[in-house]
């Protein structure tokens, strides 16, 4: 398997000695190169911190995270600025866009910031931009767009550096019904056209029967796996309803 991701024996914990929580208890797994994977579990069960670990926002307690085959974990706080910027694309909740850029400049900003060339600048923005459908947003500001407009650019922004990796948290829970299948849709094509390594933390059973694999949390460590394989989508969902009602606890606090 070509690994994009993969997690050693990872730990966090929080608190002092006395009082020590786990948050992420020993898990480890790998995420293979054009991979959907989906990542599950109720309020506490750790699927945030865990992003955030390998977003290299948040350090391991213990083990190591290793992405396109470099140890985030060892990198000093500079390095780590700059792999996030290269390597790393991040898709969130609430779109994360400056109200101050137009959508196109919002999709170019971390190209500028990377020097690249005006001209493939223009040219990769156009591309994403088409890709994701609002090309003919780009000279608008977020806020003349809609919600599920405002996703599609933060998703090409994400897209547009070719990252080894795309990271999306709950990408779909400010979104209506249309827009959300829209957007899964369109990570869909995503993937399975560029090949693109997908990781989508969600608690939502329609956004995650999109995923081609799916790891539910517990307490901190991994429950269950599931892989759709051959299944359709609607097989593959009410695997996933299955799951969720072992599992217990709240699904609709997506912390």
């Amino acid at each position: 398997m070509n690994s994009v991701l993969r997690l050693e024996r990872v730990e966090k914990y929080y608190g002092s000695r006395g009082a020590i929580s786990k948050a992420v208890d020993d898990i480890s797994f790998e995420v293979a190169q054009g991979e959907f994977l989906g990542v599950m579990g109720p309020s506490g069960s750790g699927k945030t911190t865990l992003l955030n670990m390998i977003a290299a926002i948040d350090t391991v307690s213990a083990g190591h995270i290793l992405i396109g085959g470099q140890d985030v974990t060892e990198l000093s706080e500079d390095e780590l600025s700059d792999f996030r910027r290269t390597n790393l694309g991040f898709i969130f909740q609430n779109y994360n866009l400056l109200d101050t850029l137009t959508l196109g400049e919002n999709i170019s900003l971390a190209l500028t910031i990377n020097r690249i060339p005006r001209r493939r600048i223009n040219a990769l923005v156009a591309e994403a931009a088409r890709r994701l459908g609002i090309e003919d947003l780009l000279n608008q500001y977020p806020g003349e767009v809609s919600g599920g407009q405002q996703q599609r650019c933060a998703c090409a922004r994400a897209l547009v550096t070719r990252p080894k990796l795309i990271l999306a948290d709950e990408p779909t829970g400010a979104l209506d019904s249309k827009n959300a299948r829209l957007l899964l849709e369109q990570f869909l094509s995503i993937n399975r056209e560029l090949s693109a390594t997908l990781l989508m933390v969600t608690h939502d059973a329609f956004s995650a029967s999109y995923c081609s694999r799916i790891l539910f949390l517990k307490d901190g460590r991994i429950f269950n796996e599931l892989i759709r394989g051959e299944k359709s989508r609607r097989q593959f969902f009410q695997e996933i309803l299955d799951v969720m009602s072992l599992l217990g606890g709240d699904f609709s606090d997506v912390r």
